[in-house]
C-alpha cells in the first residue's frame, strides 16, 4: 500500500466515523428545501459545520455562498470540492414546503452532505498536514435556473450579475484562487446495480424573460377595443414549435418556455402577459443562431396582434466539459469504493444542463453523478433510498480525489492544472457572456 494509499485508507475511516453524522446532514436539508438565492437556512447549517470543523471562512458569498480553506503543508495548488445550496419548484413532492412549493427534488440535499463530509475526513483525519495544497469547502447556491423573473429583478438591483451560482461566483472572484473543481450531484439509474457515473458532457443555454403588452378592454363587451397579450404571446410560442425542424440534431436544441403570468381576471383582455424560457443547445454558435429564430418568432407574434414584447435574453449557461484527465482519476477511486461493475464512464450528451459548465470552460472541473436515489429528478417521485450510496460514497471518492491531485508535492494536480487548456480567462468569459447578452 502506498503512501497515498494509506492517506485515503485514513480520510475514508474517518467518514466512516462520521457517516451518521453526514446522512443526518443530507436528511435535513431534503426535509428543508429552499430555492435560489433564498437558501439561509442551509447556509446558516454549512456555517455550522465549517465552525466544527474549525475553519475560518467568508460568507454572503452571492448572497447565500460560504467558502472555507482547509491548508496543506504547502500551497502549491487549491483543489474546489463544491456543493450546491438550492433545490427546485416541486409542489406535488410529498416533501415539498408547503408554502414554496420547493422540494428537493434534484439531490442538492446530497451535494452539501458529501461536500461537509468531505471535509469532515480531510480535517479530523490530519492528512491536509501531508498535503501539497489546500482544499477549498465552496456552498454555492442558485444553480437552478428557475424564478427568472425574480432573478433577474435581483440584477437589475445589482444585487448579483448572474443568474447561476457559480457564475455569481466567477463574477465576485470567489474563484480566482481556485485551480480544479469538482462536484457530485446524484442520479437515479436504471440498472439498480450501478452507483455511480462519471464523463460526458451537457448542454448550455441562454435565458430569456419575455413581457408582451397589449391593452385592456372589456373581454365580453368590447374585445375588439383591447390588444390580446395572450394570443400575441400563444403565436409566438407556435412559431417556435413550428421552428423546430430547422434545428439540426447534432446541436441537441432544446426550447421549452412558460407563461408564467397570462393575464390579469378572466373579464379583461389580457395586456400582461410573462413569459420564460431557456434555449437549449450543445455548443454556443448553435446556442445563438437558435436564439435569433426565438427573438424572430417573438416579435412576429407580437406584430401580428399589434402588441410590444420586451425580451431580456439573459445569460444562462455554458455547456459542460468534464476533465478527462480527472474523470480517470476520480473512477478509479469510485471503483475502490463500490466496485468496477457499479460505475459507469460516459461519453453520452446529455440535453441537461448545470453551471458546472461555466466552470469547466476557465479550469479543470468534473461533475460525476452518485447513486442512492429512485424516481426522475425534478418530479415528486425522485427520493433517497439509500442515503450511505447517496451522500457517504461522494463524500469519500471527493476526499480520495483531492488526495490524488495534492499528494506527492501535488504532482499530479499540477500535471491536470498545466496540461488543461482554458476557453476562457475570467477576463474574456465576463466579456463573452456581455457580448451574448448585449441584444437586450
Amino acid at each position: 500500500m502506498t503512501d497515498t494509499d494509506l492517506l485515503k485508507k485514513r480520510v475514508c475511516e474517518e467518514i466512516d466515523r462520521r457517516k451518521d453524522e453526514i446522512i443526518e446532514i443530507g436528511n435535513d436539508i431534503f426535509a428543508h428545501p429552499e430555492l435560489g438565492y433564498k437558501e439561509f437556512r442551509t447556509s446558516e447549517l454549512v456555517g455550522k459545520m465549517f465552525k466544527k470543523m474549525g475553519l475560518t471562512f467568508e460568507d454572503g458569498l452571492a448572497i447565500t455562498g460560504k467558502k472555507a480553506r482547509i491548508p496543506g503543508r504547502e500551497h502549491r495548488l487549491n483543489v474546489c470540492i463544491m456543493g450546491e445550496l438550492d433545490s427546485v419548484l416541486c409542489p406535488d413532492h410529498p416533501h415539498a414546503d408547503p408554502e414554496t412549493g420547493s422540494a428537493h427534488s434534484c439531490g442538492h440535499n446530497g451535494q452539501i452532505a458529501a461536500m461537509l463530509g468531505a471535509g469532515f475526513g480531510l480535517v479530523f483525519s490530519g492528512v491536509m498536514s501531508e498535503l501539497y495544497g489546500d482544499v477549498t469547502l465552496l456552498a454555492v447556491p442558485a444553480e437552478e435556473y428557475v424564478e427568472i423573473e425574480y432573478r433577474d429583478s435581483l440584477r437589475r438591483e445589482g444585487k448579483i450579475k448572474f443568474l447561476g451560482g457559480k457564475q455569481e461566483m466567477i463574477a465576485i472572484g470567489a474563484m480566482d484562487d481556485i485551480d480544479i473543481s469538482m462536484l457530485t450531484h446524484l442520479s437515479a439509474f436504471e440498472d439498480p446495480t450501478k452507483k455511480a457515473r462519471c464523463g460526458g458532457t451537457n448542454n448550455g443555454f441562454i435565458g430569456k424573460n419575455i413581457f408582451f403588452k397589449g391593452k385592456e378592454a372589456h373581454a365580453g363587451g368590447a374585445p375588439e377595443k383591447g390588444v390580446n397579450a395572450l394570443k400575441a404571446a400563444m403565436l409566438s410560442l407556435t412559431a417556435i414549435d413550428m421552428q423546430r425542424e430547422t434545428f439540426r440534431e447534432a446541436d441537441t436544441i432544446r426550447i421549452h418556455p412558460i407563461i408564467t403570468k397570462g393575464g390579469d381576471l378572466v373579464n379583461i383582455v389580457p395586456a400582461d402577459v410573462r413569459v420564460e424560457t431557456y434555449v437549449r443547445g450543445k455548443t454556443v454558435p448553435a446556442i445563438l443562431e437558435a436564439c435569433r429564430k426565438v427573438d424572430r418568432c417573438l416579435r412576429a407574434g407580437a406584430l401580428a396582434f399589434g402588441a410590444q414584447v420586451d425580451i431580456r435574453t439573459l445569460p444562462g449557461y455554458l455547456p459542460n466539459i468534464n476533465n478527462p484527465d480527472l474523470v480517470d482519476l476520480h473512477r478509479r477511486n469510485l471503483v475502490s469504493l463500490v466496485g468496477e461493475d457499479a460505475v459507469v464512464v460516459s461519453n453520452d450528451h446529455s440535453t441537461g444542463s448545470t453551471d458546472m459548465g461555466d466552470i469547466s470552460a476557465i479550469m479543470p472541473s468534473i461533475h460525476p453523478y452518485g447513486g442512492g436515489v429512485s424516481g426522475q429528478s425534478h418530479t415528486k417521485h425522485y427520493e433517497v433510498i439509500d442515503p450511505y450510496v447517496a451522500y457517504v460514497v461522494p463524500a469519500k471518492a471527493m476526499a480520495m480525489t483531492a488526495i490524488d491531485l495534492l499528494a506527492n508535492g501535488a504532482a499530479e494536480g499540477q500535471r491536470i492544472k498545466n496540461a488543461y487548456k482554458p476557453l476562457y480567462t475570467k477576463e474574456t468569459y465576463l466579456k463573452m457572456w456581455e457580448e451574448a447578452v448585449s441584444g437586450e
